[in-house]
């Protein structure tokens, strides 16, 4: 007699699950990005984030990223985990077009780990979802599509499938292979004594000599030392840093472009629009227009926006 299927499965939920979203780990939406592969090359140049983690899922294409001190691959199905204060760089490739989501979470504070990392510092930053990326990708799609439509109880319902998503991103890191911990060579370290000079600051008018008097070396050897590790020399580096920043405050803030470009270094407005727009290919101004989906403007059509200069 042939074994009958059943019609209905019913799974349970362990009775003694428990949340690790309690206490003082609340996790907080902040925004969610849509990334089309069409608009990858205005690059989202070099920043980090000070105070939340990001979770970049990439949907479609194939590019070279500098993720902390080293440059890396990145192609569909990655997951990219950025904890706070992790820098992070979309090297130039016009011929590479990447689609993907971004997701912005602060009030992070994980069972042993510093406050706004979801994953350990030494965990690594590119992890393959495999068959995990559909979930997730589906996830990420119905927060954006919520959000940006502006419907009713938009933030409760994507709060919930923020909590899906940080849970399936866990996942796919516990399920990594772990790797044997590198040998930080002498040149790295005093490359990354550059890199953290450098980002600590960028802000300041600070040269080349400037920067090797700091650190008791030579103007030569320290360009030598960080051309090597992270594929930019420290001037490039530092005006990667500069344009970075100045996207950060131009997405995140309604400080005027004059303001920004003082915050990030530039002694004149002028000079600051040009660098901007060479690295980014559009001006800081069009940028911001470009860049942030307006629920009010979607639901009050007639309402006119506010002029930023």
């Amino acid at each position: 007699m042939a074994k009958q299927t059943p019609l209905n499965i019913q799974c349970f939920v362990k009775k003694d699950f428990q949340s690790i979203f309690t206490g003082d780990n609340q996790p907080k939406l902040l925004y969610v990005s849509d990334i089309r592969p069409d608009t990858s090359i205005h690059p989202r140049v070099m920043h980090a984030h000070k105070d939340f983690v990001e979770i970049s899922l990439i949907c479609s294409g194939i590019s070279e990223y500098l993720i902390h001190d080293k440059k890396q691959i990145i192609r569909q199905g990655d997951m990219l985990i950025y904890n706070s204060s992790v820098v992070h760089d979309e090297v130039p490739n016009m011929d590479a077009s990447v689609g993907s989501y971004c997701i912005a979470i602060g009030g992070l504070h994980m069972p042993g780990l510093r406050k706004n990392a979801l994953i350990s510092d030494d965990a690594g930053y590119v992890f393959p979802t495999g068959e995990h990326f559909e979930a997730m990708r589906t996830i990420c799609e119905m927060m954006f599509k919520s959000l940006s439509s502006g419907e009713p109880r938009a933030e409760a319902f994507c709060h919930s499938l923020m909590h899906a998503l940080l849970v399936k991103a866990l996942t796919v890191v516990a399920g990594k292979e772990v790797e044997k911990d590198e040998v930080v060579e002498e040149p790295d370290i005093l490359g990354l004594r550059i890199k953290k000079y450098i980002d600590d600051h960028f802000t300041e008018p600070i040269t080349l000599q400037s920067i090797a008097t700091a650190l008791y070396i030579s103007p030569y050897y320290l360009s030598h030392v960080f051309k090597e590790m992270s594929g930019y020399s420290p001037m490039q580096y530092l005006l990667r840093r500069r344009i970075g920043e100045a996207q950060t405050l131009l997405l995140t803030t309604d400080y005027s472009i004059t303001m920004i470009a003082g915050m990030v270094g530039y002694d004149t407005h002028s000079y600051f629009n040009s660098q901007f727009t060479k690295h980014v290919g559009m001006s800081p101004m069009k940028y911001r227009q470009n860049y942030i989906v307006s629920v009010e403007d979607k639901t009050k059509p007639n309402k006119k926006k506010k002029k930023k200069s």
